[in-house]
C-alpha cells in the first residue's frame, strides 16, 4: 500500500504559489542561466540575518516585488520590468484557477486572499512604472516610445473588434490577463493614471491622423470607448490640453489635426486638400477607371458599412461622455468651439487651411443626427424644451450673426437690450415687442417683455443644446456637402462639354495634351462623385434621419406662431423673426436633394412640410427673403404627384400631399399667385432674370393645380374675389413675361439664323482663326439654349393663359387689361403668322423644339392634355381623337399659335358687352385684319376644330367692323384739344383722373395699368396707388359735352349733304 503524501501546511503552499507567480527564490540561484526565476539575495539575507524561515509570505510581498524590479538577481534573463509586471498578473490569475480544486475550504480562502493581494500590487507597480519609467532600471524605455499597455488594450478589445469592422486577436501576439485593464483602471486616483491616460489618447490619436475609411480606424476607436467607459478616462480626455487646443492661429483645422476627437472625426470617404489627403485614397482603392456596375456596388456597400461603423462607434464616445455629469460640460464645449471655428464653411468658397475638411462634419452630422434620435418625434412634449431664446441668451454657440428670418440684427439687438431693462413692452414701438399675440395661443413659450434681466448664465437643457448644435452642425455639414457635390457634378458636366468641343477640332500637340489633361481632370471627379454618393446618397437611414429632424424643426418653428392654421397672425413674433434663416433654407434644400432619391421619402411624413411651405411661402411678412420662399416653390415642384415617372404608391402619396389637406385646398393657389407677383421684386442685382426660373416653377404647379378640380374652384373664386387685385397684378406679370420671352426669343432666333450661315459656308468658315471659330461656335451653343429655354417658357406662359381663359374671362376684359391683352394676342399672331414668319425658319428646328406638322397633326384642344416628366418631356394625350404624342422638346411656336388662337376664342365667349373686337383693332402696331384669315388657313391645313375656326374667323370680322367704326369716330370727332387727350397714350380721355402728387391728369385704365407693375407716379416717380387717384369729374364733363357736340355737328353735315343730293 503506498504512503500517502505529506499535506504541506499553509505556509509551504503560499511560498510555492509566490514563488511561481513573483518567479523568485530565496534558498539557490537557479542552475540554469537562461532561467526567468531570480534569486533574490538581499531578501534571503535580509530573512536570515532576522531568523526567520526562507519562504514566501504576504508581508514580504512589496520588498520582494522591489527587490526583483530594482534588479535582483542580476539575471540576464530577466524581463522589463512592465512585461514582468504583466506576467506577475497573468500567473496570479492561473494559480487562482488551480486552487478552486482545494478541498480544504480555510486554505483556499487564505490562498485566494493571498493572490488577489499579489495581483493588486502587480496592478499597483505597473501604474507606479508607466507613469515614471525610470523608476526601476532595464526598463529601456524611450519617450518616444509607443505605451506597453496599448497593445494589452488592442489584446482585450479582439473579440470586440468585428463590431467595429476590426480582426480578432491582436496584431502584435501580446495577450492581456484577463482582468488586468479592468483593475488598473478602476482601482486607482485620478492623479496616477491621468498622465498614463493622456499618453495613450494622444497615441490613439497620431494612429488615426491621415486615415482614410479604409484604413484601421477600428481598433483606435474602440480602445477609445473603452478608456472612456471608465469615470477616471472620461475625466482625463476631458482635461486633457489636445481636447481643446488653444492658441492664437486656433481655427476650424487645428482643432481637426490636433484635438484628441479630430482625428477620428477627420475619417471619411470624401475628398479632402492634397494637404490633408487621408490614406489608402478611397477614389483610387475603390473607383478605379472602368469600373463595373457590380465593383461599384460592392464598393458602396464597403464604405457605407465602414461609416456607419465609424459613426455608431462616435456617438457612443459622446454619448458616454454625455452620460456623466462630470464630462457634460466638457463636451458641449468642445462641440461649440468645433461649430463656431468652422462658421466659415457656410461660404461658397471654403478655406481648406482654415475650416475642417467636409469629412469631419458629415461625420459630426450624423453623429448628432443620432444623438438627436431620442427625442426627433415631431409630436412628442420633448420638443418642449427647446427654447427659442436660446438663439438670444445662450452664450455656447455664436447664432446672433446669422442672417435671421426676418429680424435685422440692429433689430434684435436693440429688443435684447430692452428686454434686459425691463422694457420691453414699455411704448410699444418695436415692432418686435409687440409681435406676441401669435405665441400666445398654442404655444408655452413666455413672452418676451416677462423676462427678468439676470447677470446669471442662463442653463438649457441637453436637448434645447443638442437641436441648435444640430442645426448648425447640418447646416455646416450635411448641406454642405450637398452643395459641394451638386457643384462637382455641375464642373464635371462642363468639363465633359469642353472635352468634346476640343475633339471635334483639328488635332495638334497642344490640343492632345489639353485633352489627356481634361480626361484626367473628368476621371478624378468622376472619383470624388462616386465618394460622396457612396458615404451620403446610397446612406438611406442617415438621409431619413435628417429629414426627421427638419420635420421636428418645421413643426417647432410653426409653434412659435400658434400652430398649422391660416390666416397667419399680423405680426411676426419675435422669436420666429429672429431665427436663423438656414433652419428654414436647409430643410427645403434636404427635401430638394432627398426627392431625387427613389426611397428616401419611404416612411417620412411630408404634411408638416406641406402646411409649412404654404403657410409661408407668399408671407414676406415672416420670411423676408425672396428667393427662400422662392425655393419653398422649388421643393412644392419636386413632390408634384409625376405618373409616368413614379410607382403608383408614390403618385398616390404626392396627390394626397396637394389634393387631401384643407391648408392646400384653401391657400395652396392664392399663395402661388401672390408670390408670383411678389418675386417681380426681389432686391437683388439678377432679380430680371431670376424671376423667369422661379416662375416656371410656379406655371408647372399652377397648371398640374388647374387639373385638380376643388384647385380649379378655389382658382376661379380668388379671380373673383381678387379681381382687381392680386389677381390682376399676376395677369399683368404674366402678359410681360409672355411677351418678353416670346420678342426674346424671335430675336436671338434671327442672330442664330446668321451665324448658321456663316458656319454653313464651309470654305468661308475655315479660313477664320481657330480662336475665333471657337468663340463664335461658343456663341452658337449659348444662344441654342438660350432660344430652347425662352420658348419653354413663354410656352408655358401662353399655356396658362389659354387654360384659364377657358374659364376665367372676366380680369381680361377690365378697362385697365383689355387693350393690353388684345395688344399682345395681335402682336403675337403677327410674328406667328405673318409675313416675317417664314425669317424664322431654322436648319434643325427640332433641336430648337421646333416641330410644327408632326405636333400639330396632332393637337385637338391641347390646353389641358400636356403632361409633364421629369426629363423635359411633353406628352399630350387627347381622347377626343385617341392620340398620345410625345415630344422631346415641350414648345415650338406653331404649337403657341394655336393656343394663341384659343385664347382669342376664349375671351370672345366671354365677352357680353362686346368690347375685345374694338380693343383688338384699337393696336396700331400689330394689328392686320388679314392675319386672322391667315391663322384660319393654318389652323385648317393641320385639322383644328372647326367650330373654333369659325369663331375665329367671326372674331375678326368684329374686330373689322369696330376698325371701321372707330375710324368714323375718329374723323367725326376730328382735331381733339390737348386737354382731351391722355399725356402718356396720347388718346381721347374717357374716365380722367388726377394724380395727386404731380397734379398730372391721366386717363384712369392708363394709370391702372401702369400701377400693375409699377407703384409710383410716372411722371415724378413718387408713391402712388389706385385708390390716391382724384377724378377730375369737371374735365370729364367738358369731354362727354365735346364728344356730343362733335356728333350733333356730324349729324347736321350728314343731314344737309344728303338734301344737297335730293
Amino acid at each position: 500500500m503506498a504512503t500517502p503524501k505529506p499535506q504541506r501546511s499553509k505556509e509551504e503552499v503560499e511560498d510555492i504559489i509566490l514563488r511561481k507567480i513573483f518567479q523568485v527564490t530565496l534558498t539557490e540561484p537557479p542552475p540554469d542561466p537562461n532561467s526567468r526565476v531570480v534569486y533574490l539575495e538581499m531578501t534571503a539575507a535580509e530573512l536570515l540575518s532576522e531568523n526567520k524561515p526562507m519562504r514566501l509570505t504576504r508581508d514580504l510581498l512589496e520588498s520582494i516585488l522591489i527587490d526583483r524590479l530594482m534588479g535582483g538577481g542580476g539575471s540576464a534573463a530577466a524581463e522589463p520590468p512592465f512585461q514582468y509586471l504583466v506576467g506577475c498578473y497573468r500567473r496570479a490569475y492561473e494559480e487562482s484557477r488551480k486552487i478552486t480544486a482545494m478541498k480544504d475550504k480555510n486554505l483556499r480562502s487564505d490562498m485566494e486572499s493571498v493572490i488577489r493581494q499579489a495581483k493588486k500590487l502587480s496592478v499597483s507597480y505597473c501604474r507606479i512604472h508607466l507613469g515614471n519609467p525610470e523608476s526601476f532600471p532595464g526598463s529601456g524605455s524611450d519617450p518616444g516610445t509607443a505605451s506597453p499597455l496599448l497593445p494589452l488594450i488592442f489584446s482585450e478589445l479582439g473579440g470586440a473588434m468585428d463590431e467595429f469592422g476590426g480582426r480578432s486577436g491582436s496584431s502584435s501576439g501580446v495577450q492581456c490577463p484577463p482582468g488586468f485593464l479592468d483593475e488598473f483602471f478602476r482601482d486607482s486616483d485620478f492623479d496616477s493614471l491621468d498622465p498614463i491616460l493622456r499618453g495613450l489618447y494622444e497615441e490613439l490619436r497620431e494612429i488615426v491622423l491621415k486615415v482614410s475609411a479604409l484604413g484601421n480606424f477600428q481598433q483606435p476607436l474602440r480602445a477609445l470607448l473603452y478608456l472612456v467607459s471608465f469615470p477616471v478616462g472620461a475625466k482625463s480626455l476631458v482635461n486633457h490640453p489636445w481636447w481643446i487646443p488653444k492658441g492664437v492661429y486656433l481655427n476650424g483645422r487645428v482643432i481637426e489635426m490636433t484635438s484628441i476627437l479630430g482625428p477620428f472625426f477627420h475619417v471619411s470617404a470624401l475628398p479632402d486638400d492634397p494637404i490633408f489627403k487621408s490614406q489608402p485614397d478611397v477614389g483610387q482603392q475603390c473607383f478605379p477607371e472602368n469600373s463595373s456596375d457590380s465593383g461599384l456596388r460592392s464598393s458602396y456597400s464597403t464604405i457605407k458599412t465602414m461609416m456607419n461603423n465609424l459613426y455608431a462607434g462616435l456617438h457612443e464616445l459622446l454619448h458616454t461622455l454625455l452620460k456623466n455629469p462630470e464630462t457634460r460640460e466638457s463636451v458641449l464645449e468642445y462641440l461649440a468651439e468645433v461649430i463656431n471655428k468652422n462658421s466659415s464653411r457656410a461660404h461658397i468658397q471654403v478655406d481648406p487651411l482654415s475650416c475642417a475638411s467636409s469629412g469631419m462634419f458629415v461625420n459630426l452630422s450624423a453623429v448628432m443626427l443620432r444623438l438627436c434620435e431620442p427625442f426627433l418625434d415631431a409630436n412628442s412634449s420633448k420638443r418642449d424644451k427647446i427654447d427659442p431664446k436660446y438663439v438670444f441668451y445662450g452664450n455656447r454657440l455664436e447664432l446672433r450673426g446669422l442672417t435671421a428670418l426676418h429680424a435685422s440684427s440692429e433689430e434684435v439687438t436693440e429688443w435684447i437690450n430692452e428686454d434686459r431693462l425691463g422694457n420691453a413692452g414699455g411704448d410699444g414701438q418695436n415692432r418686435l415687442s409687440q409681435s406676441q399675440q401669435a405665441t400666445s395661443s398654442g404655444s408655452n413659450i413666455s413672452q418676451p417683455s416677462n423676462l427678468k434681466p439676470t447677470g446669471e448664465k442662463i442653463k438649457y437643457t441637453f436637448i434645447c443644446e443638442c437641436f441648435f448644435m444640430t442645426a448648425r452642425v447640418l447646416n455646416l455639414g450635411l448641406l454642405k456637402a450637398f452643395s459641394d457635390y451638386k457643384h462637382l457634378v455641375q464642373d464635371m458636366q462642363r468639363s465633359e462639354d469642353t472635352l468634346k468641343a476640343l475633339k471635334k477640332q483639328a488635332p495638334s500637340p497642344q490640343m492632345n495634351i489639353d485633352i489627356a489633361r481634361l480626361e484626367k481632370e473628368i476621371e478624378l471627379c468622376k472619383q470624388e462623385k462616386r465618394c460622396y454618393e457612396a458615404q451620403i446618397l446610397t446612406d438611406e437611414p442617415l438621409l431619413e434621419c435628417a429629414l426627421s429632424f427638419y420635420r421636428l424643426m418645421v413643426v417647432w418653428l410653426v409653434r412659435l406662431v400658434g400652430g398649422f392654421k391660416m390666416p397667419l397672425p399680423s405680426s411676426c413674433p419675435v422669436e420666429f423673426a429672429s431665427m436663423p434663416e438656414h433652419f428654414v433654407e436647409d430643410a427645403m434644400e434636404l427635401l430638394i436633394f432627398a426627392s431625387r432619391m427613389p426611397k428616401a421619402f419611404q416612411g417620412i411624413l411630408l404634411d408638416e412640410f406641406m402646411n409649412f411651405i404654404i403657410m409661408f411661402m407668399a408671407s414676406p411678412e415672416y420670411i423676408r427673403n425672396p428667393y427662400l420662399r422662392a425655393k419653398m416653390v422649388e421643393v412644392l415642384n419636386c413632390l408634384m404627384p409625376r405618373p409616368s415617372h413614379q410607382p403608383a404608391s408614390v403618385t398616390a402619396a404626392a396627390a394626397s400631399l396637394f389634393e387631401g389637406h384643407q391648408l392646400s385646398l384653401e391657400y395652396l393657389v392664392r399663395n402661388l399667385l401672390k408670390l408670383y407677383v411678389d418675386i417681380e421684386f426681389t432686391g437683388s442685382h439678377t432679380q430680371f432674370y431670376d424671376k423667369f426660373n422661379i416662375r416656371h416653377n410656379i406655371a408647372e404647379l399652377l397648371e398640374y393645380l388647374w387639373q385638380v378640380p376643388s384647385h380649379r374652384n378655389a382658382w376661379k373664386q380668388i379671380a373673383r374675389e381678387e379681381e382687381k387685385g392680386v389677381y390682376l397684378n399676376f395677369l399683368n406679370f404674366l402678359i410681360n413675361d409672355s411677351i418678353y420671352l416670346l420678342d426674346e426669343s424671335l430675336n436671338k432666333i434671327l442672330e442664330h439664323k446668321e451665324l448658321e450661315a456663316e458656319m454653313s459656308n464651309t470654305a468661308e468658315w475655315e479660313s477664320r482663326p481657330a480662336q475665333e471659330r471657337q468663340e463664335r461656335t461658343r456663341l452658337f451653343h449659348s444662344q441654342e439654349n438660350i432660344i430652347r429655354i425662352d420658348m419653354k417658357l413663354a410656352n408655358e406662359d401662353v399655356s396658362m393663359l389659354a387654360f384659364t381663359t377657358e374659364q376665367i374671362t372676366a380680369p381680361f376684359l377690365l378697362a385697365e387689361m383689355v387693350e393690353r391683352v388684345a395688344s399682345m394676342l395681335n402682336y403675337f399672331l403677327l410674328q406667328l403668322v405673318g409675313p416675317q414668319r417664314k425669317s424664322l425658319s431654322l436648319k434643325d428646328p427640332e433641336k430648337y423644339e421646333f416641330r410644327p406638322k408632326q405636333l400639330l397633326k396632332q393637337v385637338h384642344y391641347p390646353v389641358l392634355r400636356w403632361k409633364f416628366t421629369l426629363d423635359g418631356v411633353a406628352v399630350l394625350e387627347n381622347s377626343a381623337w385617341k392620340c398620345n404624342y410625345r415630344s422631346k422638346y415641350l414648345t415650338n411656336f406653331f404649337f403657341i399659335s394655336v393656343k394663341i388662337v384659343y385664347i382669342y376664342v376664349h375671351l370672345a365667349r366671354g365677352d357680353t358687352e362686346n368690347i375685345f373686337p374694338a380693343a383688338i383693332s384699337k393696336d396700331g402696331r400689330s394689328y392686320n385684319e388679314q392675319l386672322f384669315g391667315a391663322a384660319a388657313d393654318v389652323l385648317r391645313r393641320i385639322g383644328e376644330d372647326g367650330r373654333v375656326i369659325q369663331e375665329f374667323v367671326e372674331l375678326g370680322a368684329k374686330a373689322k367692323v369696330a376698325a371701321s367704326e372707330a375710324m368714323d369716330a375718329e374723323a367725326v370727332l376730328g382735331d381733339i384739344p390737348d386737354e382731351f387727350l391722355d399725356p402718356i397714350q396720347y388718346t381721347l380721355m374717357k374716365d380722367p383722373v388726377i394724380l395727386p402728387s404731380s397734379r398730372i391728369t391721366v386717363d384712369r385704365p392708363v394709370i391702372q395699368r401702369h400701377l400693375l407693375s409699377d407703384n409710383s407716379d410716372p411722371f415724378n416717380r413718387s408713391h402712388l396707388t389706385a385708390d390716391m387717384l382724384i377724378p377730375d369729374n369737371e374735365l370729364k364733363a367738358k369731354i362727354q359735352e365735346f364728344i356730343r357736340s362733335q356728333s350733333d355737328k356730324a349729324t347736321i353735315q350728314t343731314t344737309s349733304s344728303e338734301m344737297l343730293i335730293d
